[in-house]
């Protein structure tokens, strides 16, 4: 069967909606934090920039929460999460934003997979609605989806 993908410079940005418990310190997180400028928003729901990616909060504190988690390269991760691959400067300086703004981690920046196929920046932290988000990076973008 033929791939509907499109060649690796077509990709679009994705869209991900998920549940915060408060609208304000979503907009605090996301946009004050993370630095993402915000779009669209209602009194229940804000629309984010995450890195070329539309982002959407929605208010709905029943479904918030951290959930599962799988065993990945030693650490703990959330298996439902979300997030972005980035270049490793950008990563590097989120990383720092992060750790001088006294985030808290579920996984600490570092790098997986050492030497091996699938080599990686990563990092997991929760906003402040128990949303898991990782950051990762490559110093080979081609090993993003090899095996």
């Amino acid at each position: 069967m033929e791939s509907l993908l499109p060649s690796k410079r077509q990709y679009r940005p994705f869209h991900v909606a998920f549940p915060v418990h408060d609208i304000a310190q979503a907009r605090a997180f996301y946009g004050d934090l993370l630095a993402c400028p915000e779009g669209r928003s209602a009194p229940d729901w804000v629309d984010f920039d995450l890195f070329g990616h539309q982002i959407v909060a929605h208010l709905a504190p029943q479904e918030c929460g951290l959930a599962a988690t799988n065993g990945v390269d030693g650490d703990q991760v959330p298996v439902r999460h979300f997030g972005v691959v980035l270049d490793m400067t950008t990563w590097q300086d989120l990383a720092q934003r992060l750790k001088d703004a006294g985030q808290r981690f579920i996984v600490e920046p570092h790098v997986r997979f050492q030497g091996q196929v699938g080599e990686q920046a990563t990092m997991f932290f929760l906003d402040p609605s128990g949303n898991a988000l990782e950051f990762k990076a490559f110093a080979d973008i081609d090993q993003l989806f090899a095996r």
